[in-house]
């Protein structure tokens, strides 16, 4: 059997809330705690190690999902996100985001397995941080910052590093921009750099170019990308958030939804280690709203009833069969 490698670990966010093109969308239904932990132990199954994906954000403190350490435990712990949603002082300064990072790294960090800093830095979109001024240098400063205080906190095993989506336009200014940015201080911190892709969501793919699109975003990411900011080719790349909605519209289908999964993570798998590929998150658990007329409402591997999505079953056949068993007893 084909394994990614002991390094990789899967992951899901396992919230009802999320962020649209245009503001927050609420669940129709609270989340049910119970119901999302045995989910996310069944998605997990034998699988030594799992991220839960949760977001807090600078300055207003507002966790989603509410509470993420209750879903932790049996070798689940928090990929998570600190949103910069501004400086939070006057002039401009950074010392409260900076000062927000330490106090997560010191009171959370035995419980995190990744920590991104900032959401999306170079999509300019009002719910992400790259529509906020500055953000590239909170990105480089947070990066040191929380790398600094993990080691001195003893968590040697916690991750730093950060996300972005694909950048299409050959005049975007992002990665040289952060290559300038940073220093020997921030490549010697950063441990992983993610990546969030929704092939065939936001831009329609074909089916039987869906294989090859992936492989081109992951590989562009990797090789054109990464280095423009003089990132190594050692730093791992994270698949942070993947995901496609079901409905509404047609072509949308629950069993077209399993379809992509199924050839999404089969094709990561077989780059994982051509280009380092370490982790895989998907976007997410449940749907926000089953009936709901925007296709943002639809990324559920579980309808809003927690009933079972196809896709379901499919992802946690992907985790057992491509990640090693646990040998705890």
């Amino acid at each position: 059997m084909t394994y990614f490698g002991d390094g990789f670990t899967f992951g899901v966010y396992p919230g009802g809330r999320l962020g649209s093109e245009t503001g927050l969308i609420d669940p129709v239904s609270p989340d049910d705690p119970a119901r999302i932990t045995d989910a996310l132990r069944e998605l997990q199954g034998g699988a030594p190690r799992f991220t839960v994906r949760a977001y807090r954000s600078y300055p207003a403190d507002d966790p989603t999902p509410a509470r993420p350490e209750q879903y932790l435990g049996d070798g689940r712990k928090l990929d998570l996100v600190l949103q910069y949603r501004g400086p939070g002082g006057p002039g401009g300064e950074l010392d409260g985001w900076l000062d927000f990072i330490r106090t997560v790294v010191r009171s959370e960090g035995a419980r995190i397995a990744a920590l991104q800093i900032c959401e999306e830095p170079n999509a300019d979109l009002p719910v992400l941080d790259g529509s906020v001024p500055g953000v590239r240098r909170a990105l480089v400063e947070g990066v040191v910052a929380a790398k600094d205080a993990a080691l001195a906190c003893g968590f040697t095993d916690l991750a730093v590093g950060f996300n972005a989506v694909p950048a299409f336009d050959p005049a975007d200014t992002f990665w040289p921009e952060i290559g300038e940015l940073a220093d020997e201080r921030f490549h010697r911190a950063l441990d992983y750099v993610g990546l969030d892709f929704f092939p065939d969501v936001f831009r329609p793919v074909s089916g039987e170019q869906l294989a090859g699109a992936v492989r081109w975003l992951v590989e562009s990411f990797r090789n054109d990308a990464l280095p423009k900011a003089g990132i190594a080719p050692n730093v791992p790349v994270r698949i942070c958030e993947n995901g496609w909605p079901t409905g509404p519209g047609p072509g949308r289908s629950e069993a077209r939804q399993a379809e992509v999964v199924e050839l999404v993570v089969r094709t990561v798998a077989g780059l994982a280690a051509e280009l380092g590929v370490t982790g895989y998150g998907f976007f997410g658990l449940r749907d926000a709203d089953s009936a709901g007329a925007d296709l943002f409402h639809h990324f559920g591997l579980l309808r809003d009833d927690y009933s079972r999505k196809p896709a379901f079953d499919v992802l946690k056949g992907l985790v057992g069969e491509l990640t090693r068993p646990s040998t705890a007893t």
